[in-house]
């Protein structure tokens, strides 16, 4: 199994927690190749129908996925079992992981950082809450109390571990051996995903909602392969990772509000006046814009 050590002055690994990592160990495609793969639909002979940049905008914003689909990225990753479990829910991705019936474990257990020790969400059963909203202990866990957390986590991590070796001493099959083994324990894997998918995994958990261990793992995974498709990941900011969507329900709560206020807004406007933020858009994301609010404001 490789060691945090060994990459840890590699420019493209990013070492997360006490002993884990993301590295990013190729790339299939670039920017491009997504414009190359949508201007196909076309046919011979057509011209180019807009800049790179516009066109994978549209394509993003219109929800067409198969483009981006013709990129991959594959990455190494270390982490602890109990991250690994939820990372490979997500079943778009090709994984090859350490195999524990084939190899020995080695002997290094994620134990979370003081910050990370926090109480149970009073609000959502699935996750921690900030110290300061537990209700009657407003500065959390004293430090007194995060280190014996702490202790006895490496307690049991150490006498686990132990234990393993001495099963393995004893001759039991190494696939047997390994079930004393906590899920703080350290795996290893090869994840392999087109863009697509990739940007799917991110949107999930790089969410403020996830564990914020995965989360850690993420947002290094977005780190390392923003730069490989910057304009790409720049859609995918703008579009999906920092839109929000309305129910139906919501959006006529919205209409009967602001219906006077977007006539208004669109009749005052022309392209001249726009304000800087509104010159962010091409001609066709402000067109496109435009009708979305006179549907609203006449709906």
């Amino acid at each position: 199994m490789t060691k945090q050590s060994e990459v840890k002055d590699d420019g493209n690994y990013k070492v997360v927690h006490n002993a884990g990592f993301v590295g990013l160990v190729d790339t299939m495609g670039s920017d491009s190749d997504i414009t190359q793969a949508a201007r196909v639909s076309y046919g011979t002979g057509t011209k180019k129908v807009s800049d790179d940049r516009n066109l994978i905008r549209y394509l993003m914003r219109h929800r067409h996925t198969t483009p981006f689909e013709m990129c991959e990225v594959k990455f190494h990753i270390r982490l602890p079992i109990f991250i690994m479990r939820q990372w490979i829910r997500h079943r778009t991705a090709s994984v090859n992981e350490y195999s524990a019936r084939y190899s020995i474990m080695e002997d290094e257990f994620y134990i979370p950082e003081h910050d990370y020790l926090q109480f149970q969400s009073r609000d959502n059963k699935q996750g921690r809450c900030r110290p300061w909203m537990a209700e009657g202990m407003e500065d959390g866990f004293e430090y007194r109390e995060k280190e014996l957390i702490r202790n006895g986590m490496d307690e049991i991590n150490i006498n686990s571990y132990k234990k393993y070796e001495k099963l393995l001493d004893m001759n039991l099959t190494r696939e047997l051996s390994r079930i004393v083994l906590p899920v703080s324990n350290y795996t290893e894997f090869y994840w392999k995903i087109n863009l697509h998918n990739l940007f799917h995994f991110l949107h999930l958990r790089t969410d403020s909602h996830a564990q914020q261990e995965i989360q850690d793992y993420a947002n290094a995974v977005l780190e390392l392969a923003r730069p490989k498709f910057p304009v790409a990941f720049e859609a995918w900011e703008n579009y999906v990772r920092g839109s929000v969507t309305f129910s139906q329900t919501e959006m006529k709560i919205l209409k009967s509000h602001m219906a006077t206020g977007i006539s208004e807004y669109l009749n005052s406007k022309s392209e001249e006046g726009r304000n800087p933020l509104e010159n962010e858009l091409s001609n066709r994301e402000w067109k496109e814009f435009t009708e979305k609010l006179k549907n609203e404001s006449t709906n």
